[in-house]
């Protein structure tokens, strides 16, 4: 089924998407808008375009497994979209994927504004790959 993943974040949000077998994560951009309304609205545009069957939004829990204030709104941002597109929409675990999206980068040397405007959607490719790696476990 296709996936889309969404790394929310306050400045930039990552999306990437999944292929119908699920075997391949690429990312789909990144929207440069921290009004949460907008951000709903330009994903609703990806949606009816790709046509996913299920969105996964990283949920950014803290070290110890807890749910921190960003966390609470990841999952209510979650929720919102869900009931404006119609798609079930779940969360998962993102511990760390900005850190391991800022390596890979690192690893093939994209730095500076570069790296600013690709990391959240390196982020989301990372968020559904682990998604992914779960449903087939």
């Amino acid at each position: 089924m296709v996936i889309l993943s969404v790394d929310y974040g306050d400045a930039r949000t990552g999306l990437a998407v999944c292929d119908k077998l699920e075997l391949l994560a690429s990312p789909v951009g990144v929207i440069a808008e921290g009004y949460e309304p907008k951000v709903i609205r330009r994903i609703l545009e990806h949606v009816e375009t790709l046509r996913p069957q299920q969105i996964v939004v990283g949920l950014p829990r803290n070290m110890d497994g807890s749910f921190g204030e960003r966390a609470q709104k990841c999952e209510a941002f979650a929720q919102k979209l869900q009931e404006e597109s119609g798609v079930e929409t779940v969360t998962w675990d993102e511990r760390l994927t900005t850190v391991s999206a800022h390596r890979a980068l690192n690893d093939v040397n994209v730095r500076g504004k570069k790296r600013k405007a690709v990391v959240d959607a390196v982020s989301a490719v990372m968020i559904l790959e682990d998604y992914l790696r779960s449903r087939k476990a």
